[in-house]
């Protein structure tokens, strides 16, 4: 499938995270970050492998004390993806991450302020090799910086934060840098990464910092990382969700595909919002069908249409789709019939339609039924709805008549 971007990439630097690239017209990725004790290799290493399976293509883990540089000198050489070591204050944890082999860094311009610390941790970076992001976050700005511009946190003092940290990386010709400029404020985060997006061309690491739990962490998230990359604005993304960590993996590659900036993995399932025509609980079987569909990595779209009068026409472009009619299921792919179902199959017909579509293709699965007799069927259940319920079953055109007689 081919993927087409929201607009035009701003152009960046290419860096690796691990064998991992990031900017230079690379895949966006996206990353998620443990909330286990990182001392507890085990422990993390499982999260880290969930994290991965639900599309997770790098992780962060606190390194908070020297147990947890020691349990990274564990996790990272059986992490399945790059590993980056979140540092706050203390300078030494990030050198001792760095021995642990940690494949990048984060440093909090605002809680590492001695320029020579910052300084010892690039120079021992650029010698391993190691990237280094640079975590601008609108809750902890260095104090001068909060009395510069006004007490309070604006995309400007962010930006100029960011700016400031870079110099001290550049003294020492480190430039394996990417930043982020992080605020809880969805204005402020989107107009502090386009600004900086004007002044240099570090990758950029996008996200909205405590977003909080879904689904309004969600929306926030979304809304934030979606404004930026519609722009072409951000080369690696995080959901910082209060929930599982799980979720925003998943929820960060979703956005992605939707938006046509990675392949699809897994099924995108559409559904109708229902309405006086639906011969189903749309919301239960789309629910059954999500839950059905979770753990299989079939990249099509299918739809969930609650009934066979208008569902086939609106679905027609989705790969695979399934519409009610009379306590039976008429499916139908790339809008031509295919089968009809017991209702309490559909689901299941689905995941069996779904699979053979994507090993052998529609065609060939097609080819396999008798699409006329399907057609048939799906026209004589449409006729039966329309003749029990009519045309206008939402009563629409009652509605436009009081609204004439009103205007009138």
């Amino acid at each position: 499938m081919e993927v087409l971007a929201a607009a035009e990439r701003r152009s960046t630097r290419q860096l690796m995270v691990g064998d991992v690239p990031v900017g230079g017209g690379a895949p966006i990725t996206v990353q998620s970050m443990t909330i286990t004790r990182t001392a507890d290799h085990e422990a993390t290493l499982q999260q880290i492998y969930d994290l991965a399976m639900a599309g997770a293509d790098i992780v962060r883990c606190t390194c908070n004390d020297l147990e947890a540089a020691e349990g990274l000198a564990r996790i990272v050489p059986r992490s399945p993806v790059p590993i980056v070591a979140d540092i706050h204050h203390q300078y030494r944890l990030a050198l001792a991450a760095l021995e642990a082999g940690v494949h990048c860094l984060r440093l909090n311009p605002g809680n590492i302020r001695k320029p020579e610390h910052i300084r010892a941790v690039a120079s021992e970076a650029r010698d391993r090799g190691v990237p280094i992001r640079i975590g601008v976050n609108g809750g902890s700005l260095h104090p001068d910086l909060y009395a510069k511009h006004g007490g309070r946190v604006t995309p400007e003092a962010m930006v100029e934060s960011a700016l400031d940290e870079i110099r001290f990386f550049e003294d020492v010709d480190f430039d394996l840098i990417k930043i982020s400029v992080k605020a809880s404020s969805v204005p402020i985060m989107v107009e502090a990464y386009r600004q900086l997006s004007e002044v240099t061309d570090y990758p950029l690491h996008l996200g909205v910092t405590e977003a909080g739990p879904p689904p309004a962490g969600l929306i926030k998230s979304s809304a934030g990382i979606g404004a930026l990359l519609a722009q072409g604005i951000g080369d690696t993304i995080r959901y910082s969700l209060t929930a599982d960590p799980v979720e925003e993996a998943r929820a960060g590659r979703a956005l992605l595909e939707a938006m046509g900036l990675r392949e699809r993995k897994n099924v995108d399932l559409i559904a109708c919002p229902s309405c006086g025509r639906a011969e189903i609980d749309v919301v239960a079987v789309a629910a059954d069908a999500m839950a059905a569909f979770a753990d299989r990595e079939i990249p099509l779209q299918v739809a969930i249409m609650g009934c066979v009068v208008n569902g086939p026409g609106e679905a027609r472009d989705a790969d695979l789709g399934i519409a009610a009619g009379y306590r039976r299921g008429h499916l139908f792919v790339k809008g031509r019939n295919a089968a009809v179902v017991a209702e309490d199959e559909m689901v299941d017909a689905l995941v069996e339609w779904a699979e053979l579509i994507h090993s052998e293709g529609a065609e060939a699965a097609l080819a396999r039924v008798d699409t006329e007799k399907a057609a048939r069927e799906a026209e004589r259940d449409r006729q039966r709805l329309l003749a029990e319920q009519g045309e206008d079953v939402n009563d629409a055109g009652t509605r436009i008549d009081l609204i004439r007689r009103h205007g009138a």
